[in-house]
């Protein structure tokens, strides 16, 4: 390092969360433009950045420095600065902390996890009294700059604290300490530069200038002070809140030693400092517990110990597996000879451990009754992982390929990805921070970053744009999670979107300032499903963060990171599926049958037809509706047909399914590339589907070792031109023996790389494949556990609800609404029905409703005062009771909802009495043993079907005991509008293309076309079930205030048959309360008294062209005469309802 002038020390990445805006290649570029031989990154609070920027930057031939800006708490009284900061900021009472050796990045590693691990809300705060001669050893101290500790204070006039801060850190760090200068034109600098310079020439402290870039240019300062703006949920236009200025961009060495011209040793100082630290974290081979061999013993020692377990615990394992069968045409001679190869190239990978440690865990979650998925991803394809149960399928009964998981020419880690019940995965992960010290297990941290929607949203809030106007452009960007749109894509192909910016000054100024911060890391989060383990406190491997929402620690390197480091990752996923197959058992069992899931038979024939029929709704992996249409025309009747369907429906190998279907069917000519090729290929009709077939060709055909053909197939996928090349040449030479031609190598070839790069991994098709057998036999088997099991695991999500319910009732399967008396906390099945689950009406929640049914145990409530005096009012309060009521869960208590709603205060008023009483241990001896009976309110107005069929959605998320519909009966019969499952069937059977349809519009979604134009994608419902309905701009002109949610339609629609099932469009819309009113109806009102005939006339409205007739009905209906009332009226199902309610009026009748 001869002579750089300048060395920047004190650069924050985008790794300071919403508050760097340069990402760690942006820097480096940067660094490598100015010929920066060294760089060092300090960012705020945290080491996220640390390993990857080490790394990054000795690829560019730059020496990276590594560094944290750590705030610090001084925690004496007389330390704390109480008055308001500079425009409202206080600062961050930090120091920049940088690592010299390796000892001082230890120890800067453990302070800054110990800041997060014992720091509250996920902020990293040190406390003065950590730090210490031993604990500070090997670190350098900058002061921190014009936000920093001491700056803040002097420029807060707190000059004492200044000083005294400068006094300790100094005893603290000797020399180490340094005084910060930086000069971006602040007043503040201006201002307590003076004070800095004093105190470093009179106690003899080394000055270091520094500049603190946050964003790339000048001209990013607009942005990134948006950023700012975002970070304090504040506004660009409010003064008191935190603001830097645009000279906090990354400044040049030239720009440096111009600016410090007046302090020369200020600039060299920093030069010094980056030759004093001499230290990079690197990364590491994989570091596992020894899992069968004391810790203190070598790790050879520990390998051979761990690999004589792995064998013994996987032969023995696979006795048992055998006595249970032999996959057909296999001799227990393979399965021993397969285990012995695998075990080998276990030992010599030195990865017995890795596999001991799995199979604990998994063992410990099976004896423990928590279900455990049969495999998943590659690691399916071990016969290992078979006989120590990580697995349960059987890799050879389904020709899958160890060397697809481990492949012995490359050595890379294992890495089985597990999944669990999805309620008790946590207690699986509990069990390994037991087993081996909460302090040597963590999650994996993630980073949320700014995608273009939330981006554009947040700068709009900043700039205080009107929410609708945001919310518009906003739409304009498409929403699709499996390819996300960036605002520069969207700027390409939305021409509405790039209108706007261009014609609108105020847009355009949001989409430029959103375009700078867009893929800048927002918050820090904890990964879904990755658990690392190590041999020791992860404290000294890798820094170490909390998540506020999580009391388990988490690295501060991501995924990507965190494995180079040294840590090896297990993936504990939640898989709801094997939730609800444990569910539908258990109530099977309990009920009295003796069913054991993973004991069903594989060719069981009404299962394979359910799947021919396409009655895959809920079925694992195979319920969307392309896939339906798929299975029905392939009509499979062996496990090996799904496991290919599995792994064919995706974008890519799906165009193969028509050429399946008909091979299968003897339709098309099963054909090889070559004849070798049938035993590779038969099971798959002629066509290549899974990545191990490709693997298999190689081998057969061209003599390569699977190790060898995973290789090819690795290279394939990456398309790399010199490495293909060489592969073509090794691929000809060896086939080349088999009389295999070069034209037809290189076709063959060919045609290998087309399937590597979307073929899919079999080990994982046949596990899932399993798991969807599985439910699919419940569902032929035992349907009601199974919709029971599925409902209670969808509990949160209405539509689906809906959804299972009208599947149920296709099959003759009937859902009891929910029931104080009968319901469970989830649903249930008794006397062959489902009974809704309290905890599934909205608003009551697992609590309430698990509370509800443990009060209630086997003694149903008698009336509403016996339910008020037996729960407990603190549990179940007020807008509970309303949605109960609302949902139908009293009707048995009290059949009017309306009366028993109007009850609500006494019922709570009861309740609190009651447990008053309890409380203050009273028991009224001369009590009666029923409570007083709650009154109901008499006269109360009763709700028109429609209101109760309203409040019954509101509550249950879809209509369960009655339909808004269910008053037009005559109406629909009038005017010949179809029910949706009698049209949907005449669009697929008959052909037809228009139809006329009645709906409740339960949900509405704006959106636009990717041409920019409006389009509505409405759900409605009928008595038959809901559907879709696609409304375009012309419609939505005109219909589209009337098409809110909770309005009941008449609607002609278009329809087109699709893939993915029937396809609706607007075509015209119609309120059906209107319609209804013109098609002249009939309102029958039955009575017992002649008396109501006054109240009724005064309900009736003239204008209408319907007929009023009215019934008296004497002598226990002995004699009845009927009145015809003259003149025609408006008959609606509200002035029907409310005719109903009147007193004497003992029935109404729409005709």
């Amino acid at each position: 390092m001869s002579g750089p002038g300048f060395i920047h020390l004190h650069v924050h990445s985008a790794f300071s969360l919403l508050e760097g805006a340069l990402q760690l290649g942006t820097i480096l570029d940067l660094a490598k433009a100015d010929k920066q031989p060294a760089l060092g990154i300090a960012d705020t609070g945290n080491l996220f950045g640390a390993l990857e920027f080490s790394e990054k930057a000795v690829k560019k031939g730059i020496q990276p420095l590594i560094g944290c800006e750590l705030p610090i708490d001084f925690a004496a009284a007389e330390e704390q600065v109480n008055e308001r900061g500079y425009r409202g900021w206080q600062g961050k009472s930090s120091i920049v902390l940088m690592a010299a050796n390796e000892v001082g990045f230890s120890n800067l590693s453990s302070l800054v996890s110990r800041a997060y691990l014992e720091g509250e809300n996920g902020l990293a705060r040190a406390r003065l009294d950590w730090l210490s001669r031993d604990t500070l050893d090997g670190i350098l101290c900058l002061t921190g700059g014009p936000e920093g500790a001491i700056d803040m204070a002097f420029a807060l006039g707190q000059e004492a604290n200044a000083i005294r801060r400068l006094d300790r850190l100094r005893e603290l760090f000797g020399d180490r300490f340094y005084i910060e200068l930086q000069r971006h034109g602040r007043p503040q600098e201006a201002q307590v530069e003076p004070r800095l310079v004093d105190y470093a020439y009179r106690h003899d402290v080394p000055l270091v200038a520094t500049n603190e870039p946050f964003f790339q240019s000048a001209d990013d300062f607009e942005a990134h002070d948006a950023l700012l703006a975002i970070a304090g949920s504040t506004v660009l236009a409010q003064t008191e809140r935190r603001k830097l200025n645009d000279q906090y961009y990354f400044k040049t060495r030239g720009e440096m030693i111009e600016l410090f011209a007046d302090l020369p040793e200020a600039l060299e100082m920093s030069v010094e400092i980056a030759r004093r630290m001499s230290y990079r974290p690197r990364t590491r081979g994989p570091i596992l517990p020894k899992f069968a061999a004391a810790s203190d013993v070598s790790e050879e020692e520990a390998v051979a110990a761990e690999a004589t377990a792995l064998r013994e615990m996987a032969q023995d394992g696979l006795s048992k597996r055998l006595a249970a069968g032999i996959a057909p045409g296999k001799t227990e001679e393979e399965y021993r000879q397969r285990l012995d190869f695998e075990l080998e190239i276990i030992q010599k990978m030195k990865f017995p451990g890795y596999f001991l440690i799995v199979a604990d865990f998994i063992r410990w979650a099976k004896a423990h009754g928590i279900p455990v998925g049969p495999g998943r991803g590659s690691g399916a394809g071990s016969l290992v992982a078979y006989a120590t149960t990580i697995t349960d399928l059987d890799p050879l009964r389904y020709n899958l390929l160890f060397e697809r998981f481990l492949n012995p020419e490359r050595i890379s880690m294992p890495d089985f990805d597990i999944d669990f019940c999805q309620d008790r995965r946590e207690e699986v992960i509990r069990y390994v921070q037991e087993k081996y010290g909460s302090e040597q297990v963590a999650q994996i941290i993630t980073f949320g970053t700014l995608q273009a929607r939330a981006v554009l949203r947040d700068v709009g809030r900043v700039l205080q744009m009107p929410y609708g106007q945001v919310d518009r452009i906003c739409k304009l960007v498409p929403a699709n999670p499996a390819d996300p749109w960036s605002i520069e894509r969207t700027l390409n192909e939305v021409p509405q979107f790039r209108m706007m910016a261009e014609e609108d000054e105020t847009v355009g100024d949001l989409v430029a300032i959103a375009r700078k911060l867009e893929g800048l890391y927002r918050h820090a989060s904890t990964h879904a499903a990755g658990i690392v383990i190590g041999d020791r406190p992860l404290e000294e491997l890798v820094p170490l963060y909390r998540d506020p929402r999580s009391d388990m620690p988490v690295t501060q390197y991501n995924l990507k990171w965190v494995e180079p480091a040294g840590l090896v990752k297990f993936d504990f996923l939640g898989l709801k599926t094997l939730t609800m197959i444990q569910y539908a058992v258990e109530m099977v069992n309990r009920a009295g049958g003796s069913l054991v899931i993973d004991d069903i038979p594989l060719d069981d024939e009404a299962t394979y037809k359910l799947y021919a029929q396409g009655d895959t709704y809920g079925i694992f992996q195979f319920e969307s509706a392309g896939m339906r249409r798929a299975l029905m025309d392939l009509k499979p009747d062996r496990i090996e047909d799904l496991i290919a369907m599995n792994a064919l429906y995706r974008p890519g190998p799906m165009d193969n399914i028509p050429s399946f279907i008909d091979r299968k069917h003897g339709r098309e000519p099963v054909d090889y590339p070559h004849p070798k090729l049938s035993e590779v290929l038969d099971e798959t009709y002629g066509i290549i589907v899974y990545q191990e077939q490709v693997m298999q060709i190689a081998q057969l055909l061209s003599g390569y070792s699977l190790g060898e053909a995973d290789m090819l197939r690795r290279a394939m996928g990456k398309k790399i031109k010199a490495e293909m090349d060489s592969q073509r040449i090794r691929f000809r030479e060896g086939s080349s023996p088999n009389g295999v031609s070069e034209a037809l190598a290189d076709q063959i070839f060919d045609l290998l790389a087309k399937f590597a790069n979307y073929g899919f991994n079999k080990s994982h098709a046949a596990a899932y494949a399993w798991v969807s057998y599985q439910t699919a036999y419940l569902k032929r088997h035992h349907p009601h556990e199974f919709f029971a099991a599925a409902m209670t695991l969808d509990m949160g999500a209405t539509d689906k609800l809906a959804d299972y319910r009208r599947e149920a009732g296709k099959k003759g399967i009937e859902v009891v609404p929910p029931c104080v008396n009968r319901s469970d906390a989830l649903f249930s099945v008794k006397d062959g029905k489902i009974y809704y689950a309290l905890c599934a009406v909205k608003g009551v929640g697992r609590q309430v409703g698990e509370h509800i049914a443990e009060v209630r145990g086997n003694r149903p409530f008698a009336d509403l005062a016996d339910f008020a005096t037996r729960i407990d009012p603190r549990v179940v309060n007020k807008r509970t009771l309303e949605t109960l009521i609302n949902a139908g869960a009293f009707d048995e208590l009290v059949p009017r909802r309306e009366q028993a709603f109007a009850a609500i205060d006494a019922i709570v008023g009861t309740a609190q009495r009651a447990a008053a009483d309890k409380s203050d241990g009273i028991v009224d001896m001369f009590a009666a043993d029923t409570p007083e009976p709650i009154k109901l309110p008499a006269g109360v107005a009763a709700w028109s079907v429609a209101e109760r069929a309203d409040r019954e959605f509101s509550a249950i998320g879809f209509h369960l005991s009655a339909h808004p519909l269910d008053a037009y009966s005559d109406v629909f019969e009038r005017l010949r509008v179809q029910r949706w499952s009698d049209f949907e069937r005449a669009v697929r059977d008959a052909g037809a293309s228009a139809g006329r349809l009645a709906g409740t519009v339960s949900a509405r979604q704006d959106r636009r076309t990717r041409k920019g134009t409006p389009m509505m994608i409405l759900t409605l419902s009928d008595q038959s079930g809901s559907y879709e309905c696609i409304a375009f701009s012309e419609q939505i002109n005109e219909f589209g205030g009337l098409l809110q949610v909770g309005n009941s339609v008449l609607l002609q629609v278009g329809a087109d048959e699709r893939a993915e099932g029937v396809s609706l469009r607007l075509l015209d819309a119609q309120p059906l309360a209107q319609v209804a009113e013109k098609v002249g109806r009939r309102l029958t009102v039955f009575a017992a008294d002649s008396k109501c005939l006054s109240p009724i006339r005064a309900q009736l409205k003239s204008g209408g062209e319907g007929q009023v007739s009215f019934i008296v009905i004497r002598d226990g209906g002995a004699r009845e005469y009927e009145i015809e009332l003259p003149g025609s009226f408006r008959i609606t199902a509200e002035i029907a309802g409310g005719i109903k309610a009147l007193e004497g009026v003992t029935d109404v009748r729409l005709h």
